[in-house]
């Protein structure tokens, strides 16, 4: 009762009414529960109103009357589906105990009779037809009315009016999945019209499809693009670091100059000795009776290489030092 109370407080207020427990419900069998209706485009919101008269009761046995296309067209309107179609809608609803075919409009006694009914369920709104204010006034006179809620935003007005709203789309859709105008009722130039919208659509689902493509294939571009000049950084840092190591001021290039330039120096300072065959020099007879000196003395060979004549510099320094 307290899960009831917060769910469903008119389902308690009714439930607590000396009327309803006038009724004897203390029976062996379960609490026969009746909700009738037309069902048409079984929703959510059918679902849910069978499944709180289901719960009404631990033991409960809820009976669905569904009324007949014929009584359905008189006093309410054309339906979508068939009476038959209905009928198994309700059948496969796992709140449903049994399903009653050609259901009354009104309740009648001998119906509740013949069925055993203890309770009607339905939304506590009254429902005239029929020539009446409400059709279940007397069963809520009798105390055997239990009401129930109904869920907002769904019914089957409400999807008979997205339909009829979006007429044009939902006509284009089913010619696209291969009905026909006649089979729609859609006239020939209604038909043209929603073929030539249909390829339209498909016209921009196709450029869509490559815009995206050429989306996806720029930003492959521009990522290896971006990988291209990222290694030819590197590649560049790597050139410039190999030529100023070759030919930087401290590079291999300037050693390599440098040995090079000490050899040219050294082939300067030291030439090719005289020929041996060349003629003696004579020397006259009074040069060959002047007094010996030193500086008459043979002249020593040429040194053959900067050591030799470095060394030849400091013996000659060296004898001038003696002679002083």
């Amino acid at each position: 009762m307290e899960e009831l109370e917060h769910t469903c407080p008119q389902l308690v207020t009714v439930l607590t009414e000396p009327a309803i427990f006038a009724k004897d419900t203390s029976l062996d069998r379960p609490v026969r529960v009746y909700a009738d209706g037309i069902f048409d485009l079984f929703h959510s919101g059918h679902a849910r109103a069978l499944m709180q008269a289901k719960n009404l009761f631990p033991n409960a046995y809820l009976i669905v009357g569904v009324c007949s296309d014929e009584l359905t067209h008189k006093y309410k309107g054309f339906t979508v589906m068939t009476e038959d179609e209905r009928y198994e809608a309700l059948r496969h609803c796992r709140y449903v105990d049994e399903v009653v075919r050609d259901a009354p409009w009104t309740l009648t006694q001998d119906f509740l009779e013949k069925h055993q009914i203890d309770f009607v369920a339905h939304d506590d709104i009254p429902y005239s037809s029929a020539g009446t204010e409400d059709v279940y006034k007397h069963i809520k006179e009798a105390g055997m009315f239990v009401p129930t809620q109904r869920t907002e935003g769904i019914s089957t007005s409400d999807l008979i009016t997205r339909i009829v709203r979006d007429y044009d789309l939902y006509a284009r859709r089913n010619l696209q999945r291969g009905y026909t105008a006649k089979e729609l009722n859609v006239s020939f130039i209604n038909e043209k019209k929603y073929r030539l919208q249909n390829q339209v659509d498909r016209m921009k689902e196709k450029v869509k499809t490559v815009e995206e493509k050429s989306k996806h294939f720029v930003y492959r571009v521009e990522e290896k693009s971006h990988d291209l000049i990222q290694k030819w950084e590197e590649k560049s840092r790597e050139f410039i670091g190999n030529f100023l190591e070759l030919f930087g001021p401290d590079g291999t290039w300037k050693q390599v100059f440098s040995e090079r330039s000490g050899r040219m120096i050294s082939y300067a300072m030291s030439p090719r000795g005289s020929p041996s065959n060349s003629p003696p020099r004579q020397l006259s007879p009074s040069r060959s009776l002047s007094p010996p000196s030193r500086w008459s003395q043979p002249r020593p060979a040429s040194p053959s290489s900067p050591k030799e004549a470095s060394a030849s510099f400091s013996s000659m320094s060296e004898e001038d030092e003696n002679e002083k």
